[in-house]
């Protein structure tokens, strides 16, 4: 029998729906592999911050571990609190001694501020939930994040977006240690998607209106009403009474967008809540939100969204 210790990181907040989650579902996974015969089991382990930190002083987590060294280390979601943002220096000493050891180390949603904060994704591809990218960002400006993503698999680290997102990564994992063949029946058994997601199928327009800048603010507020009128930036500039330089500055270091940019976020974001919630054309939709041409709208959705506004709907709608 092959075992794949697997050990899941109870730090403070952790969302408790993922940390036992998780765990019952490499259980289940374990079930299915008995069924298919074979001889792989996925052993869990949960601790909690004072655990991890007695490991390198001869603590009951390292005599555990010698005989069944960790093989990954998953940090869960973060459902309050702010920990994820300042870690115990011994967690973060931990997991960087277990990358030395050819750990595999995971994190879902606000789990990733906690590698980050290790140095760990400097440079390196990583996904973490859409609502803390712009502090994700901010925060670690040299890891190379995309929110579009509900998983990214970069060998070494493992990251996922969502709150939710930790299904996505135990399916990965079970598919990466047993068969895909695995995953999927163990996504039946689940009656859990198993096809490819992003996380931009399921990402709302939320401009930032607390910037405290009173004119861009007063833009924004007549963009909300009349996003489906053809407006300039001469038109912008002159509501906001001030330069077009000056304009575009301060709206782009208010709202992080182009004045375009913001309007075609505004306009998608209103078409997705028109064929989620009505019967209406795509062609109707198009025209509601500022669009004479079709084939455009279509072309700037699927950009926006990764789904066009038919496999949207499809998926979304009533």
């Amino acid at each position: 029998m092959v075992l794949i210790h697997i050990g899941i990181i109870d730090y403070p907040g952790a969302l408790q729906s993922a940390v036992q989650g998780l765990k019952e579902m490499f259980i289940a996974a374990n079930r299915i592999c008995v069924q298919q015969d074979l001889t792989i089991a996925f052993d869990i382990d949960i601790y909690n911050v004072e655990q991890v930190s007695v490991s390198s002083t001869k603590g009951f987590l390292e005599e555990q571990q010698t005989s069944n060294p960790l093989q990954v280390v998953i940090l869960p979601p973060c459902l309050e609190g702010e920990y994820y943002i300042g870690p115990d220096q011994n967690l973060k000493e931990w997991l960087l001694e277990q990358r030395a050891q050819g750990v595999i180390l995971c994190s879902v949603c606000a789990g990733a501020f906690i590698l980050a904060s290790c140095g760990l994704l400097d440079q390196r591809p990583a996904t973490t939930h859409w609502g803390l990218a712009e502090r994700f960002n901010k925060t670690y400006p040299t890891v190379l994040l995309d929110s579009n993503k509900i998983l990214i698999n970069d060998t070494d680290l493992i990251t996922a977006g969502g709150l939710m997102a930790w299904l996505d990564l135990g399916l990965e994992l079970v598919a990466q240690f047993t068969q895909p063949r695995i995953m999927r029946l163990l996504g039946k058994y689940l009656i859990v998607d198993t096809g490819s997601r992003e996380q931009r199928y399921y990402r709302s327009f939320v401009p930032a209106l607390n910037h405290g800048d009173q004119a861009v603010l007063t833009v924004q507020h007549h963009l909300q009403v009349n996003f489906a009128k053809n407006i300039s930036m001469s038109d912008l500039a002159a509501l906001s009474c001030l330069g077009e330089r000056t304009f575009l500055r301060r709206f782009v270091k208010a709202t992080k967008l182009k004045p375009s940019q913001y309007l075609q976020q505004l306009r998608i974001q209103k078409a997705c809540d028109w064929i989620e919630s009505s019967y209406d054309s795509v062609e109707l939709i198009a025209a509601k939100v500022g669009y004479e041409d079709v084939s455009a709208f279509r072309k700037i959705f699927i950009k926006t969204m990764g789904l066009t506004p038919r496999e949207f709907r499809h998926r979304f709608a009533h």
